[in-house]
């Protein structure tokens, strides 16, 4: 049965995708202290090693497809004909290199030894190739489907939740939570293949109808954007396997898991912006395009610098909060962590909603080689001097990289949609607020860690959205004059 979809607003979009953002937090704050606390660091270790190695097969498989199938999708949702057509070639090109994948995978499971002694872990882990094949992510993000994808995950990560209390007790039952981190995170994927045929008709597109081969420098040229990007954002991890134990590595995982969770929150409007601002490009005004990538850039700047900072004065109860008292040593290494979350939701702007619509993909490549190559050298030279200590700075310096060479890629239109100004308000709001909250702890002490988080973390954004009032920040006086006209609008009524 065909089904029409409906486009709903950047704003009725973002919210969902928050939620969806949100969803990632909270979860995790449920789970992961009680995995922390039931596996321990090592167990957590070799999860994270091994999610980290199928990450690459992963990657090969999609070959890019996700970020061009929405870009290509969202140019021609508004004709089924050609969006079943392109639907069609991208599947077909996801499922050879999705076979490529496996058989390399499994080929290297048998002969290295790191991997061999734990075949049922990376077996299990590895599902993820073949679920990331089936769910077409890319395409209900095309069509701009947020309500449905936010629903169906949220759902999934309930059923996960209680799953988990229900058989994980103690370190040994670490390979049946990666089998429930699989069924969290992609067992929903199968739903969308499913419900796919309501939205294209593949079956009426014919094999000798289709063009694959016009998707395949695209597709590889965001390849190696991907594969040097999960390259430096997992290298420190695997890196970390090899040269150190699983105890750095769960102690790392730790600091990264918290990390992670900052940044979906902080680039949660970049998923939504895409497939817009590649609709924009082609229907739309160039003014209106660097209006929505400005606000984007705003948005970036008000909320990862403080967050950043926040985390970076309570990373010891934090780490306490989420981990528990035998995390400490990933204290030092989320606050190390935490200057990469900045650079990546900048580059998040650049890459995502300036250079791929812009059909400027070699520039990320560009980004990412050169993130690589100083996330390898710095890994190299700090890991066996400072740990995961070492793999922290090396990770946000190659963040930091990736940034530099796309700002150098996009210098006209940087100047025209990046306000010094907006950095300036909410650099210095940041550190007033900084500088508040810690001679509050110097003199307000509060033993309970968890109480410690919330008052202080009141405080310390109470001040800063008060400052950026005072200093009137550009978007926040525009969300604000945009509720008082609403709310005149309603009482007019």
């Amino acid at each position: 049965m065909s089904e029409k979809f409906k486009v709903k607003s950047v704003k009725f979009n973002f919210l969902m995708n928050i939620i969806l953002k949100m969803s990632g937090v909270i979860f995790p704050l449920i789970t992961f202290p009680y995995v922390s606390r039931v596996l321990l660091s090592e167990a957590n270790g070799k999860i994270a090693f091994a999610t980290s190695v199928v990450s690459y097969f992963s990657l090969l498989a999609s070959m890019g497809i996700p970020s061009y199938g929405i870009r290509k999708c969202a140019e021609v949702r508004d004709n089924r004909s050609k969006l079943s057509k392109v639907v069609g070639e991208l599947l077909i090109l996801n499922s050879l290199f999705t076979i490529l994948s496996y058989i390399i995978f499994l080929v290297l499971l048998i002969i290295i030894p790191k991997f061999t002694r734990d075949t049922p872990l990376f077996l299990i882990t590895s599902t993820t190739i073949i679920f990331n094949m089936l769910g077409v992510e890319w395409f209900y993000q095309a069509i701009e489907q947020y309500q449905y994808i936010t629903i169906r995950n949220i759902s999934f990560k309930i059923i996960s939740v209680i799953l988990m209390f229900l058989f994980v007790h103690e370190p040994k039952d670490y390979i049946l939570y990666a089998g429930i981190n699989v069924f969290s995170s992609v067992g929903s994927n199968f739903l969308n293949f499913i419900r796919l045929s309501n939205y294209v008709d593949l079956k009426s597109c014919k094999f000798q109808k289709y063009d694959i081969y016009i998707h395949f420098l695209p597709i590889i040229t965001l390849f190696l954007y991907n594969a040097t990007t999960v390259i430096f954002t997992s290298l420190d991890q695997v890196m970390l396997g090899f040269l150190t134990d699983d105890s750095s590595v769960g102690f790392y995982s730790a600091a990264i898991k918290i990390k992670n969770i900052l940044v979906s929150l902080i680039t949660a409007l970049g998923a939504v912006m895409l497939p817009k601002i590649s609709y924009a490009l082609k229907n739309e005004s160039n003014e209106y395009f660097e209006r929505m990538i400005s606000k984007s850039f705003d948005f970036i700047l008000i909320s990862a610098i403080p967050i950043s900072m926040y985390f970076i004065l309570m990373a010891e109860e934090v780490i306490f909060v989420l981990a528990g008292q035998t995390f400490s040593e990933s204290i030092p290494i989320l606050r190390f962590l935490m200057p990469s979350i900045v650079f990546i939701g900048l580059s998040s702007v650049t890459a995502w909603q300036l250079l791929i619509p812009l059909g400027k993909e070699k520039y990320t490549v560009g980004g990412a080689v050169f993130g690589a190559v100083v996330s390898i050298l710095v890994n190299i030279v700090t890991i066996p001097k400072l740990d995961a200590v070492g793999a922290a700075i090396a990770s946000s310096l190659a963040e930091f990289s990736v940034l530099f060479v796309h700002v150098n890629a996009l210098k006209q239109i940087f100047r025209k949609t990046f306000d010094m100004k907006e950095l300036i308000i909410s650099f210095f709001a940041t550190m007033i607020s900084a500088i508040i909250v810690s001679l509050l702890k110097s003199v307000l002490i509060i033993e309970n860690n968890f109480l410690s988080c919330l008052i202080y973390g009141l405080f310390f954004f109470g001040f800063f959205v008060l400052l950026l009032l005072f200093f009137k920040e550009r978007l926040v006086f525009e969300i604000i004059s945009q509720i008082k006209n609403k709310y005149n609008m309603r009482r007019i009524r």
